[in-house]
């Protein structure tokens, strides 16, 4: 698709106009100079036709110096990857020193420029577009305000307007987006703590430096969505920022960083949970795998600078032990694939797909309803559920695996059981039927999860499921 830029100096609203013509809120805005520091990307489908936005971070004014370097190459990849630059200023504060360097960077390039003057209604415009004219750009300031929706529409009708003047061809992207050939792609969460490598592990996967890599923890925080394809696979891969323990974050953007990285969680179809291998599993570790467990997430886990473990011992000897370690502290994820990794110099990075399409084959190859009703049938004989203090105890008259209405790229398996009370079955009970169910199927790197749901007695006299049929799996 068509690709529009944001570039600009830090803390003149890029973020707040990103977010508006993406039509959600994806990077972060805050008051604090340099809070965006990698490229983020969304789909704009306000128009007539869907293109792609690149929020940069900020370039020059001195935020945040310790990256300043990584920060212009950043906005360098953007210019040389976007069709259209959308060169944001601040209007209430004039024209910058630095807006007036970088306009002079800008003009030497040869993509296509729309200065943008936010922080603007239209009537202040008029005080303004003489300081902002001088820049020399052939297109004329917009004037806008990202964060009221000021002076949107007329931004957008530049961009298409701009976009046809280049030759893109608005019916085959418009016929493409009402007729979207296959599936969606598999949206993969790289979460973890800070420093344990994530943005490492992308750009290893990417071969590029795609995304801030540095030993200060806290680099990345925004969550970053970066397209991927591998073989004929399309992959949405979401670099999110560490996750420290509440105690720790000592600032607002830190906090909001740590709720962005758990809606990214949310929103992805999967997660690759990366952990430090040299420094082992620590207690936030575990509370991140557990926020993967809670949002009924498939996961892999990968266990990165597996060249600093035990360095002096054989490589066998070193799989093994951390793969024992890894178990033994993140036992709850059992079912999790553990893939041993060095980002940092590229090694066994192809693991990480071989063990993303083990999880993506387990989630299609589901039992049938007549194997599945027939296992739980067995297990419940070999080993027959508490019977309650009143004497009763839990009876099963039918499981079915829910169908999905809707395609995804990694659905997750869903139990729905028919019982007399939902109150019957215990939590025990319920870990020891998904073992039982694990046994025939694995469903490797998956997680079960079960919908209960009461039959009623009448019901259950005359025989009938009471189930609805779009909860019926095929088979």
């Amino acid at each position: 698709m068509p690709t529009v830029a944001l570039v600009g100096r830090p803390n003149v609203g890029k973020s707040a106009l990103f977010n508006r013509l993406a039509g959600r809120r994806i990077s972060i805005v805050h008051d604090q100079p340099g809070v965006t520091r990698d490229r983020i990307t969304a789909t704009c489908e306000k128009g007539p036709f869907p293109f792609d936005l690149i929020d940069t971070g900020g370039i020059g004014g001195g935020a945040d110096e310790s990256f300043s370097q990584e920060v212009e190459t950043e906005v360098a990849i953007a210019r040389e990857t976007a069709d259209i630059i959308l060169f944001v200023m601040d209007g209430r504060e004039g024209l910058h020193p630095v807006d007036e360097e970088l306009a002079r960077k800008l003009r030497r390039g040869t993509t296509a420029v729309i200065p943008v003057v936010n922080k603007l209604d239209h009537l202040e415009l008029e005080n303004h577009e003489a300081e902002f004219s001088r820049l020399g750009f052939e297109e004329s300031p917009a004037a806008v305000s990202a964060a009221h929706g000021v002076g949107m529409e007329r931004l957008l009708d530049r961009i298409i307007d701009k976009f046809t003047e280049l030759g893109v061809d608005a019916e085959a992207l418009a016929t493409a987006r009402e007729h979207p050939d296959g599936m969606a792609a598999m949206r993969i969460a790289i979460v973890g703590k800070p420093n344990a490598g994530k943005s490492s592990l992308i750009n290893a996967i990417m071969k590029d430096q795609r995304t801030i890599v540095s030993d200060v923890a806290g680099t990345t925080r925004d969550a970053v969505d970066i397209p991927y394809s591998r073989g004929d696979r399309d992959y949405v891969l979401i670099d999110t920022a560490g996750i420290r323990t509440k105690n720790q974050r000592d600032s607002t953007v830190e906090v909001f960083s740590a709720m962005r990285t758990e809606k990214s969680i949310h929103r992805a179809h999967m997660c690759v949970l990366v952990i430090d291998a040299a420094r082992g599993i620590s207690a936030q570790d575990r509370k991140i795998a557990r926020i993967i467990l809670a949002a009924g997430k498939p996961c892999v886990v990968v266990m990165n600078k597996f060249d600093l473990y035990h360095p002096e011992d054989k490589f066998r000897e070193r799989l093994e032990m951390l793969t024992k370690d890894t178990a033994q502290d993140l036992f709850f994820l059992h079912y999790a694939p553990q893939i041993a990794v060095s980002a940092k110099d590229r090694e066994f990075i192809n693991q990480v797909f071989k063990g993303i399409e083990r999880v993506r084959k387990a989630a299609v190859n589901a039992p049938t309803t007549a194997f599945l009703n027939t296992m739980l049938e067995d297990a419940m004989r070999a080993y027959p559920p508490p019977a309650r203090k009143s004497g009763h105890h839990l009876k099963l008259y039918y499981a079915t695996l829910a169908k999905k209405e809707v395609p995804t790229p990694m659905p997750v398996p869903r139990f729905v059981l028919f019982v007399n009370k939902r109150l019957y079955l215990s939590q025990n009970y319920k870990k020891y039927l998904e073992n039982e169910i694990r046994k025939v199927s694995p469903f490797t790197g998956l997680p079960i999860i079960f919908d209960v749901r009461e039959k009623k007695k009448k019901d259950a006299k005359q025989g009938k499921t009471s189930i609805p049929p779009e909860l019926l799996a095929e088979g």
